[in-house]
């Protein structure tokens, strides 16, 4: 997914080709989900944007705007798989350019603009995946981030350093008790930080993804808010182009998985993959060490001397699910899986809800019966006295390690 390297990628190639031109006419495909879930249609954004001055180029986290000679401004999101071509440059993609992706328009155009000054140029808003998004904006253009819904998102690391400081890190940090890895994730607390991005700074602080966010020393915050500063601008200042990367970021080296020396670091330090906050995270558990409660373990905090905010709650067969905050990529892959469902199926549905469950509780699965001795029952019977419950607490292999 488009983070905030490969977005400040495409606003640096906005303003160079788009920026101070006219549009001279628009081409648009109408697309309910990409305009529609946002209140927006294609004749909409045509009927806009026509005969246009392009003045700006802005992005604040996963956000990129066009500022207009006036309002509406075009705001765009790219989901998931969203990204924007220019008929007069193929290097703007962080990805190498296939052949086949060479053809104008590029296939899974939502809109073409074409602008009006030499040297000939259009540009196209593409999403294979219609996860992607693009509203109109109608206000002043100073008061784009005052206004819906960037006003929801939290600061950006890189434009708002006035903000995003240690101590409201801190704060934001203590005020909850999620994974580190999931409040991070959630554009809501800190803007432009997916899963990436999200995996290099905890391994450039050595925090681990599934420690409580209320649990790390005032030191270990500090080591967070640099890392976070440090990856983030380091993303922008290099586009997202990988190969500029310093040698020693995970993310050089993360998409070795299933290859033959792959899941290294090139000292030799393994590279595992754990689910934290619905997402996939690579981790280096030589290195990112656990030091206080993590998702799984919350009842060996109180040995380790660790401060509880509030009682952990376990999930009860039957009982209704708590709403809980829902990340910009969780959103996206839900309504992915819903798109794929038939809404008119009973089982569909349902199976839709267990995989959105299973992404928010993660539980043992029962194992497969077993011949059991009469001293086994017996050693059963006394735990189930003890406990209230077979096996006494709870247990999660994958969560309870250091």
């Amino acid at each position: 997914m488009p983070e905030i390297g490969e977005v400040a990628r495409i606003v640096h190639y906005l303003k160079k080709h788009v920026v101070g031109k006219t549009i001279a006419s628009v081409k648009t495909q109408e697309d309910d989900i990409v305009y529609g879930k946002v209140g927006n249609s294609a004749s909409a954004f045509q009927k806009a944007m026509s005969g246009k001055k392009i003045v700006d180029a802005k992005q604040q986290g996963k956000y990129f705007w066009l500022e207009m000679e006036s309002p509406p401004h075009p705001l765009m999101h790219f989901g998931m798989s969203g990204w924007m071509k220019f008929s007069n440059d193929d290097t703007a993609y962080y990805r190498p350019t296939k052949p086949e992706e060479s053809e104008w328009p590029p296939r899974f155009w939502k809109f073409v603009l074409q602008m009006k000054e030499e040297p000939d140029t259009e540009v196209a808003f593409v999403d294979a995946r219609r996860l992607g998004r693009v509203r109109l904006i109608d206000a002043k253009a100073e008061d784009m981030r005052k206004t819906s819904p960037l006003k929801e998102n939290g600061p950006d690391p890189v434009i708002d350093p006035e903000i995003l400081t240690v101590e409201w890190l801190t704060r934001k940090l203590r005020s909850k008790k999620v994974p580190v890895k999931a409040l991070l994730l959630d554009q809501a607390n800190i803007s432009g930080i997916g899963n990436w991005v999200g995996d290099e700074i905890l391994y450039q602080a050595r925090l681990h993804p599934e420690q409580y966010s209320n649990t790390f020393s005032d030191d270990q915050v500090k080591q967070l808010h640099n890392a976070m500063v440090y990856v983030c601008k380091t993303a922008v200042d290099t586009l997202a182009d990988s190969e500029m990367f310093p040698e020693d970021w995970l993310m050089r080296h993360r998409w070795g998985k299933g290859k033959k020396d792959g899941g290294k670091l090139p000292n030799g330090a393994k590279i595992t993959f754990l689910k934290v906050g619905g997402r996939t995270s690579a981790v280096v558990p030589s290195l990112q060490k656990k030091t206080g409660a993590v998702a799984g373990d919350v009842s060996d905090s109180v040995a380790n001397g660790v401060e509880e905010l509030d009682e952990e709650v376990k999930p009860q067969k039957g009982a209704k699910r708590k709403s809980k905050v829902v990340t910009d990529d969780e959103k996206t892959q839900e309504e992915e899986r819903q798109e794929k469902t038939p809404a008119n199926t009973k089982r569909g549905r349902k199976k839709v809800d267990n995989d959105i469950v299973k992404d928010e509780v993660h539980e043992e699965k029962p194992s497969k019966k077993q011949k059991t001795s009469a001293k086994g029952i017996k050693k059963m019977e006394e735990n189930n006295n003890k406990s209230g419950e077979v096996g006494g607490k709870r247990r999660s292999g994958r969560l309870s390690k250091g």
